[in-house]
């Protein structure tokens, strides 16, 4: 198997466990179980390297948006894990695993490469702008502005709590 092969079946399987989470495995107040704990500091130890085509499509990106390029390559590597096509099991797409209705709303392919990277990290500069901090911006990336609205700051869903960690720890791989 190749590198890329090996990457692509790892982030499936994160993916896969991101979604059907054993509960068992949360405790009092959404905290994760130390496995869990072990499993990201692990994961985030072992960068997956961006893809150097895609180093130009985020710069340019960043420089449009005012966002450092470590936090646009932190999303994708969360979101899709680097893999073009991306279809979640919600109906997300691209590498930055836009919504159909997202993607719509901001004009923008969610197929195509660069409209992808452009639309999801204009609709994340959306979010920082809209709620001031970049915790509540990822927030609103992963659960939706209406949750961080309605809860009037972070959501209370270990799934997006785990996420905003997970991209911010991945910030320091880029």
């Amino acid at each position: 198997m190749n590198l890329e092969h090996v990457q692509a079946v790892k982030a499936r399987i994160e993916e896969i466990r991101r979604r059907f989470v054993d509960t068992a495995e949360v405790g009092a107040g959404g905290q994760s179980s130390a496995f869990d704990e072990k499993l990201r500091s692990a994961r985030a130890a072992r960068p997956v390297p961006c893809p150097k085509d895609l180093e130009p499509i985020i710069a340019a990106a960043a420089e449009k948006y005012g966002i450092p390029p470590a936090i646009i390559k932190s999303v994708i590597r969360v979101e899709s894990g680097f893999r073009r096509g991306a279809v979640s099991p919600v109906g997300a797409q691209g590498l930055m695993q836009l919504m159909p209705g997202t993607a719509r709303s901001l004009g923008v392919d969610p197929m195509d490469l660069e409209q992808n990277i452009d639309g999801g990290v204009r609709y994340l500069r959306q979010q920082l702008d809209r709620f001031g901090s970049l915790e509540l911006a990822l927030a609103a990336y992963n659960a939706g502005p209406g949750s961080v609205i309605r809860y009037g700051g972070m959501p209370p869903y270990p799934e997006t709590q785990r996420y905003v960690q997970e991209v911010l720890r991945n910030v320091e791989n880029y």
